[in-house]
């Protein structure tokens, strides 16, 4: 993984983690970002953004994996999404009311990319290609968000927890064999069930051979079966 220290005083103009909207930013427009970004490493389990706090950045995300959020009553957490490299984090707050819409963690240690709000904001409003680029991206993540959500108020445990493994193996990891980037409770709080009840419906695909579980490592050995219980569950 490329560090904090390699890129701190690297040219946005040469970065190999651009993403598909500062591809169409020309060097003056770069170097305003440039000019106005922080690059850190970040510990998985820290948290980037607060929900309800004042937006003073958007976080771009070079590489790790990271969670969105909300906080629910009780100190429970729903899961919104697991972001993917190359993203940015808290632009809802730009279309919003200039607070943090949403929660991110670090599932994994990362590499972050602070810019300041009123920069990517004036880059928005003068490049119309990058407008769209971060307005398709947008819109992509909160459709598929939707849609989830629609799907999992269906069905039962069973078909969530199915979902759940789909989402992992095919979205997040494109791949049937990984380590699941989140605690039995965060998977539980994901998908709207409890510790225990999760736990037991792992157990089931497991004993039924859909599944291998060695600690965090997951393979999934029947994807058409799983498949379908998620359809139908």
């Amino acid at each position: 993984m490329t560090t904090g220290t390699d890129v701190l005083h690297a040219r946005c103009q040469n970065c190999k983690d651009k993403s598909c909207a500062t591809q169409v930013l020309n060097r003056k427009e770069l170097d305003l970002i440039f000019n106005s970004r922080y690059v850190t490493e970040v510990k998985k389990g820290t948290c980037i953004l607060i929900e309800g706090a004042p937006a003073s950045h958007i976080v771009y995300l070079r590489s790790g994996l990271v969670k969105e959020y909300i906080q629910k009553p009780g100190r429970h957490e729903q899961i919104i999404q697991i972001i993917l490299p190359h993203s940015y984090l808290g632009l809802t707050s730009i279309f919003g009311n200039n607070v943090n819409q949403f929660s991110y963690s670090a599932v994994t240690d990362l590499l972050l990319c602070y810019i300041e709000v009123e920069v990517f904001t004036r880059l928005i409003k003068n490049n119309g290609k990058f407008a769209f680029e971060i307005l398709s991206s947008q819109g992509r993540d909160s459709l598929n968000s939707f849609h989830r959500f629609i799907d999992q108020s269906h069905k039962r445990i069973y078909g969530r927890i199915a979902e759940i493994l789909i989402y992992f193996g095919k979205v997040i990891f494109s791949n049937n064999k990984f380590q699941v980037p989140l605690t039995r409770n965060e998977i539980a709080d994901m998908v709207g069930t409890s510790r225990e009840s999760a736990g037991r419906i792992f157990s089931k695909f497991r004993a039924e051979g859909i599944i291998e579980v060695q600690g965090r490592n997951i393979i999934i050995n029947d994807m058409d079966r799983l498949e379908k219980i998620s359809r139908y569950g």
